[in-house]
């Protein structure tokens, strides 16, 4: 008996080596040779690569902090700035902006509320926000007097309505939404390859309630749905990413289980049977290696499909959550159309970086898709 299985055992190694006898050095130029034939998926892979990049070197990079500075809130809705600027020139002009016609330099008079009433030409409102920006102007022109450096850093994208400067938000931003489209498309590929296989190997009424539970959870609208558990719960990142990552799996396991039927019919499949191979080495070591191309594509597909439903619940509320910085919720302050017509970068950047990212994922998807599938000739 012990014979007899040493030999079951021998076989099963032969059968594997002869399997896998090509070295990864071979197999990684071959798909190289197939990847670089794509020309938008390599250009996909060097726009993520730099968005991984910029994002994760968020800290070194952006020249302000995610948070914003205390003085922020005297430049908001600022226009885009290419170079340092002095702020005493911005405050200035917003002071000029707001209807006041007399001398700038007398700041006593700016600060004088019952002054700048009796004028009468300029309103409540902005007489509140002269008296304002007239002791932050006086405050600069002090520290500028003292010989101290009062120069502001640019503001390549604008400031938001906060006075926040947009392009250090948006690359704080880029680490939440792409690391919650990692996490939750892995935590979906676990779960749907491991429903997958188990219904595609063993068939019968286990493939059949296994599938009967998918084909329930696909009929309920996906953003319905997503919207329904995040208002359940508290929005969090880590909550965000949990419910994408268990909302999105179904779609992963029936293209696995189709896989998997697929490739049990395999010679390899069966002679792995034959030789007495167990269940669990024949499902990860024959079939599903075969199967990891298919996978690989959908996860990449899946991340974008990730980042866009993370922008839309934050888009909503009930994503993300402020003082975290996320895509989505960048977008939250800057649907009004007065925002559209005044201050149009605060909407515009952080769709464009959605558009740019998502377009990116589904290149690579097609790329990898290419030069991954088998029944290309090599």
């Amino acid at each position: 008996m012990t014979t007899k299985l040493e030999n079951k055992n021998e076989n099963v190694i032969l059968a594997e080596s002869f399997e896998y006898s090509d070295t990864w050095i071979k197999k990684l130029k071959i798909f190289w040779k197939r990847f670089k034939k794509n020309r938008f998926a390599v250009v996909g892979s060097i726009i993520l690569l730099i968005l991984y990049m910029a994002s994760f070197l968020a800290p070194v990079i952006a020249p302000y902090p995610e948070e914003g500075l205390t003085d922020d809130i005297f430049f908001t809705d600022e226009v885009p700035k290419y170079s340092s600027y002095n702020p005493i020139e911005v405050i200035t002009e917003k002071i000029i902006r707001l209807g006041y016609k007399e001398d700038l330099n007398d700041l006593d008079k700016l600060e004088d509320y019952d002054y700048l009433s009796g004028l009468g030409y300029l309103e409540e409102d902005s007489i509140f926000q002269i008296v304002t920006l007239a002791s932050t102007l006086r405050m600069y022109k002090d520290m500028e007097a003292e010989g101290q450096n009062i120069i502001l850093k640019p503001n390549f994208f604008g400031r938001d309505e906060l006075g926040r400067d947009v392009f250090s938000r948006i690359l704080y931003a880029g680490r939440v939404s792409l690391t919650i489209g990692f996490v939750s498309v892995g935590i979906s590929v676990v779960i749907g390859t491991l429903w997958g296989c188990i219904a595609g190997y063993y068939g019968g009424w286990i493939d059949n309630i296994m599938m009967r539970i998918v084909d329930a959870i696909m009929c309920i609208p996906t953003f319905i749905l997503l919207v329904t558990v995040m208002s359940i719960f508290e929005p969090s990142i880590f909550n965000v990413m949990i419910v994408l990552g268990l909302t999105s799996w179904t779609g992963l396991a029936r293209m696995v289980r189709g896989e998997f039927l697929s490739l049990m019919k395999r010679d390899y499949a069966e002679a792995a049977r034959g030789v007495g191979a167990k269940d669990v080495r024949i499902i990860f070591r024959h079939i599903l290696p075969n199967a990891i191309a298919p996978i690989i594509v959908n996860a990449t597909m899946g991340i974008a499909g990730a980042i866009l439903s993370e922008s839309a619940l934050s888009f909503f509320g009930i994503g993300v959550q402020p003082p975290y910085a996320s895509w989505g919720n960048m977008l939250t302050n800057a649907q009004e159309l007065n925002t559209m017509l005044n201050a149009p970068w605060k909407a515009f950047y952080p769709g464009a970086f959605i558009f740019i990212t998502v377009l990116s994922f589904n290149f690579l998807g097609d790329g990898l898709r290419d030069a991954l599938d088998p029944r290309l000739k090599q």
